[in-house]
């Protein structure tokens, strides 16, 4: 047996660096084509699938509601769509912004007056989204749903003891004496409150308004269940806020009944508009991201006057 060292052969280890340069080229590649496979994919099933044909379109209206002008614009499209029949308002929502629930309001006002509309509420509809239900021409809810909490909400936080605690001293020069007011480091008290509170009751005088009005109540009635209370879908129909127990097959069957739809009309979601391709790949990344951190998914802060049902602690 020689004792000469092996020399490599150049032409060889040349041939395997190409050839390992090559395998990874390959899985790459095979890697970008895999994640346009899922791509397209996700896009192909995430297309709308409105019917061309008559129809009943569903406007879902689920979570926090706010002005929305992409909304708006779907709205708009299935008043003038004479393919869409009728619209089935499905809500699951503790309210929002108070400018958000009129906003909504007033454009599923204009929705009836071209084609019937029905609410349907599921768990919940309180406060901005009550005000939306009552926009459309019957409302439907679960026995044990969760409906009404009329009135308009608007929080202070007074962290002036805590900003003493830690030193923190702020100032201002304002234009007026209720500009930037309150202030978070007082308490609301004294003009401030007196105008918070009056741009409150202006809010909530239209809003028992258009109860009264939508559902057919005395003033003093609809002013009676108008103290914020929440109210369950069975206790809403003996009082006038709702109109009948059920869901989604309830309201089509009314909507045969009343109005002569086809018992065969397919029903398409026309609202919210689905996410497609690298949009909803990024979505539902982001979505698993915050799972895994613990995080909510993407909660909405809410600013000025709000609508909303929701459980405050008190000291």
């Amino acid at each position: 047996m020689s004792d000469q060292p092996v020399i490599p052969d150049p032409h060889a280890a040349l041939a395997l660096e190409r050839f390992r340069r090559s395998r990874g080229l390959w899985r790459l590649a095979a890697f970008l084509a895999l994640a346009l496979a899922v791509v397209l994919g996700l896009g192909r099933f995430a297309l709308p699938q409105t019917p061309a044909s008559e129809h009943i379109a569903r406007l879902v209206i689920d979570g926090t509601i706010a002005s929305d002008p992409d909304r708006l614009e779907i709205i708009e499209d299935l008043i003038e769509d004479a393919s869409v029949q009728a619209v089935i308002v499905a809500i699951n929502s503790p309210g929002g912004t108070t400018a958000g629930g009129e906003e909504l309001y007033e454009a599923l006002g204009r929705l009836r007056a071209a084609k019937p509309t029905v609410a349907v509420i599921k768990e919940l509809g309180a406060s901005a989204a009550y005000m939306a239900a009552i926009g459309t021409d019957r409302i439907f809810a679960r026995r044990l749903s969760i409906v009404g909490s009329i009135g308009v909400l608007y929080q202070h936080v007074n962290a002036g003891k805590l900003l003493d605690t830690i030193g923190v001293d702020l100032d201002k020069v304002a234009s007026g004496p209720l500009k930037a007011e309150p202030d978070f480091d007082e308490p609301l008290e004294g003009a401030p409150r007196a105008s918070i509170g009056a741009l409150v009751d202006n809010s909530y005088q239209w809003f028992v308004d258009i109860v009264a009005e939508r559902r057919n109540l005395e003033r003093p009635a609809a002013l009676a269940l108008a103290d914020g209370r929440i109210v369950t879908g069975r206790v809403g129909v003996d009082t006038g806020l709702i109109d009948a127990i059920g869901g989604e097959h309830e309201a089509v069957q009314w909507l045969q009944a009343e109005h002569g739809m086809a018992p065969d009309l397919p029903i398409a979601t026309a609202w919210p508009l689905p996410e497609q391709g690298l949009d909803l790949l990024g979505a539902l990344l982001g979505t698993k991201a915050r799972a895994a951190l613990g995080l909510p998914d993407g909660p909405i802060t809410l600013d000025g006057l709000v609508s909303l049902w929701q459980v405050v602690p008190h000291s």
